[in-house]
């Protein structure tokens, strides 16, 4: 069965960068961060992980955690580290997942059930479909998941605002609007009444429609 936005994300136990983790443990009382790449050595996923591990202290200040995931061996991951550094300024600073027999890919429907081979064997073309970005809440839910094609490099920037939007909206009664950027004003949940809209947002909210309620951010 496919996975969607509400599903408890899958748990795993696997070799990493870090050595053995299992998964539900790793997040224990965190959020997380689950991206994955098709092949170790590849140039645009090269990019992506060296600007995520500039971008980590953002996701600590978050209390999110970072994972990363390859169909190659943990050798392969740490030479290639070195080629991030080199070419991209900072190393991976978070665990990757070492998933040469594929079955954390398949088991989060990154890959089909039937697929096989060696890992070293298989080319990025063979893995395109593992090109997804998780985002799981501290109850083990997923919140975001997000595929992209090969030729196509991930925002991370993105991941960051719609991670500052999870976390807003799991703690208040409010959703946030297109392209919102935090700090930016926020929608008030239809769930919400307006009687209990005064008592949640005293200082009132701006109505360009009866069902648009907008409010300054909650601190």
């Amino acid at each position: 069965m496919a996975l969607r936005i509400g599903d408890t994300a899958p748990n795993f136990t696997a070799m990493t960068t870090q050595g053995t983790l299992r998964f539900h443990e790793w997040i224990e009382g965190a959020w997380a961060v689950l991206f994955s790449h098709p092949k170790d050595f590849t140039p645009v996923c090269t990019t992506e992980l060296g600007y995520l591990a500039r971008l980590k202290p953002e996701f600590d200040r978050r209390n999110c955690k970072i994972i990363g995931l390859s169909v190659d061996s943990v050798a392969d991951h740490e030479a290639w580290s070195d080629d991030i550094a080199e070419s991209q300024g900072a190393a991976p600073n978070y665990p990757l997942i070492a998933d040469e027999n594929l079955a954390v890919a398949k088991l989060y429907g990154m890959l089909p059930a039937g697929a096989e081979g060696d890992a070293r064997a298989r080319n990025a073309a063979a893995n395109a479909t593992v090109r997804t970005v998780f985002v799981i809440a501290p109850d083990k839910t997923i919140k975001l998941m997000i595929a992209y094609p090969m030729s196509t490099g991930r925002s991370f920037d993105e991941v960051l605002r719609v991670l500052d939007s999870c976390q807003l909206t799991e703690r208040y009664k409010v959703a946030t609007p297109v392209n919102w950027q935090r700090g930016e004003k926020v929608i008030i949940v239809p769930a919400v009444s307006d009687e209990e809209a005064r008592q949640r947002f005293p200082g009132g909210w701006e109505a360009p429609k009866p069902y648009i309620r907008l409010v300054d951010q909650p601190q």
